[in-house]
């Protein structure tokens, strides 16, 4: 798919960008000394590096824990150093969230040929997923900006040209990746709010939500009692893939029809 040179290259900072905001000479940056100071500082990292960074940040702790303060820590500069690529942290979770997304361009490159298209939305909706659901800040972001998110966009594409070749026309087509993406998202950040998959934790937690269910009246929660031991038991990606599965025969069947 063209445009995939782009997908895999980390975001660069536009040349009128750089040093915004910033006084001296023209386009915003320093002279003389501060001048030669920002130069060395820049020097000692990248655009790549910085958003390397503030992705690891983001998946360690959140995004409450990503501050310039502790971005420059572990980058080794200076707080002032991060403007020249950055002009505040909603850009840079932005950048963040459309680094990670590259990935998954990456992941899935070969998988917009199969005899079956569905066989690929659902290869491209699951590797979505799997970036999602490990970073409960990532979900929110996806195409909030689009200018500073060329990878959330050519996934999109990417996943509507596979739609395309169902042959529904365009308001079935728009509404069925809507669709897809609204429910890789929205399970992803779901879960992502959750204890750890496998975890005590999250064991814990079952353990206490299945008593819970267990106690409710039977006359009048039957469906609740009639699931109980599925749910005690369920396995939450196995209950993704399940539920996107109906998904996608739904389309399969609005597409035949």
């Amino acid at each position: 798919m063209s445009g995939m040179a782009d997908a895999r290259t980390p975001p660069r900072r536009r040349p009128g960008d750089v040093g915004r905001g910033r006084s001296g000479g023209p386009g915003g940056r320093p002279t003389g000394a501060r001048a030669e100071g920002a130069v060395r500082r820049r020097a000692s990292h990248s655009l790549e590096s910085v958003v390397s960074e503030a992705v690891a940040l983001l998946d360690e702790a959140g995004e409450s824990a990503l501050t310039f303060r502790a971005l420059a820590a572990r980058l080794g500069g200076g707080v002032g150093s991060i403007y020249w690529y950055v002009s505040g942290k909603d850009e840079l979770v932005d950048l963040a969230g459309d680094h990670v997304i590259a990935s998954v361009l990456a992941a899935t490159e070969g998988r917009t040929h199969a005899e079956d298209p569905l066989d690929d939305v659902r290869a491209l909706a699951v590797a979505f997923f799997d970036a999602v659901v490990v970073r409960p800040w990532l979900g929110a972001r996806f195409l909030g900006n689009t200018e500073q998110q060329p990878n959330g966009m050519l996934l999109y594409e990417r996943l509507g040209q596979q739609v395309m070749r169902l042959g529904l026309p365009p308001r079935q087509s728009f509404e069925a990746v809507s669709a897809v993406l609204g429910f890789v998202v929205g399970t992803a950040a779901d879960l992502g709010r959750q204890p750890t998959p496998d975890g005590p934790e999250r064991d814990s937690g079952l353990e206490e939500h299945v008593e819970h269910w267990r106690a409710l009246d039977e006359e009048q929660f039957p469906f609740v009692h009639f699931v109980l031991d599925e749910f005690a038991t369920h396995d939450d990606g196995e209950q993704f893939r399940a539920g996107l599965d109906l998904l996608l025969s739904g389309l399969r069947l609005q597409a035949r029809g």
